[in-house]
C-alpha cells in the first residue's frame, strides 16, 4: 500500500500490515546500508507504551504475534517476525501533532531569534536544552516526502475543525506528559516527540503508527543531562552528528554508514529500550 523511509504498510482488506525495517534516514533521505534490529526494537518499544496506555489511549493495535496473523501473511513468517503489526483500518488525521518539553533542534534555533517556538512566545533567557515552563503543542503537516511544516494551533483547526483540534492537543500533551515522567524515572528524558491519530468508521479517534521511540522522538539520558549544550542522545541524532561531519550535501544518495556508527546506533536503541522496558531482549553487541 504505501513503503515509507523506513516502514512498509500493507492492504490486507479488513486490516493493515505495518512492518517497520532496518532502514534508517536522516534528512529526509535513507541511508544506504541500515542499523541491525533497528525494526524490531522500535516495534517493541511502540507495543510496550500501547500496552501501558492502553486503557487511557485507545490505539490502532490488533495483533503483534505472527500466529494470529492472516494465513497469507504467516507465509513469510522470517521477514515480518518481531517487526510487524496488525492493526486496524482507520483515517489518518492528516497533522504531526508534536508535543516538545524542552528547547532543542529547530525549536531551539527559532527562539535564539525570536524567543517564539513554532509561533508560541516563551520567556527570555532559555539557554539551549532547558526544560520549559510547561510543554507545548506545535502541529505540524504531515507531507508525502521532504520536511513537514509547522502550523499554528489556529491552521491545524481550519483544517481539521476547532473541536477535533483540541482534543488532539489534550491527548497529545497528557500523553507526552505522562510518558516523560515515567522515562525520566527509568533514566530517558523524551525532550519532544510526536504522534499521529486516525479516525475509525465509528468516529473513535485512536492512536496510529509507531509511538514514543527513539525515532519519533528525542530521548536524552538523564544521567548525562546539562543545559546549555548539545546532549548525548539514544535516538538517530548520532547519525545525524556523523553525517554533519563529512562532506555530504544532504541530497540523495546518501553516502554509507561506517560499522562503527551503525554499531553505535544500535547500542543506543537497544539501551533505551532496556531502560524503557526493563526487559534484555536484545543482546548488546
Amino acid at each position: 500500500m504505501r513503503r515509507g523511509k523506513v516502514r512498509d504498510v500493507y492492504d490486507l482488506g479488513a486490516e493493515r500490515l505495518i512492518v517497520a525495517t532496518d532502514r534508517i534516514s536522516a534528512f529526509d533521505c535513507v541511508m544506504p546500508n541500515g542499523i541491525p534490529d533497528k525494526g524490531k526494537i522500535l516495534t517493541a518499544i511502540s507495543l510496550f507504551w500501547f500496552e501501558k496506555f492502553a486503557g487511557k489511549f485507545e490505539n490502532h493495535l490488533i495483533a503483534a504475534e505472527v500466529g494470529e496473523f492472516p494465513a497469507a501473511v504467516k507465509r513469510h513468517r522470517d521477514q515480518v517476525e518481531g517487526r510487524s503489526m496488525l492493526v486496524k483500518k482507520a483515517e489518518v488525521i492528516p497533522i504531526e501533532c508534536v508535543a516538545r518539553g524542552y528547547l532543542a533542534g529547530s525549536g531551539w534555533k527559532e527562539y535564539q531569534q525570536s524567543k517564539t517556538v513554532c509561533g508560541i512566545q516563551l520567556p527570555g533567557g532559555l539557554k539551549q536544552c532547558q526544560q520549559l515552563p510547561e510543554p507545548i503543542f506545535t502541529p505540524a503537516t504531515k507531507e508525502e516526502s521532504g520536511h513537514d511544516i509547522n502550523i499554528g494551533f489556529g491552521e491545524m483547526a481550519e483544517r481539521i475543525g476547532q473541536k477535533a483540534a483540541g482534543e488532539l492537543r489534550e491527548r497529545t500533551l497528557t500523553l507526552y506528559g505522562l510518558a516523560a515522567d515515567y522515562a525520566r524515572e527509568r533514566g530517558i528524558i523524551i525532550a519532544d516527540t510526536k504522534f499521529e491519530f486516525g479516525r475509525l468508521p465509528d468516529g473513535r479517534v485512536i492512536l496510529i503508527d509507531e509511538v514514543l521511540t527513539p525515532d519519533s522522538s528525542r530521548f536524552w539520558p538523564v544521567r548525562d543531562f546539562s543545559p546549555g549544550r548539545d546532549q548525548a542522545s539514544f535516538d538517530k541524532q548520532y547519525v545525524r552528528n556523523y553525517l554533519e561531519s563529512v562532506s555530504w550535501d544532504k541530497k540523495p544518495p546518501a553516502p554509507a554508514l561506517p560499522e562503527e556508527v551503525v554499531a553505535g546506533t544500535r547500542r543506543r536503541y537497544v539501551e533505551a529500550y532496556h531502560l524503557l522496558t526493563g526487559r534484555d531482549d536484545f543482546e548488546e553487541v
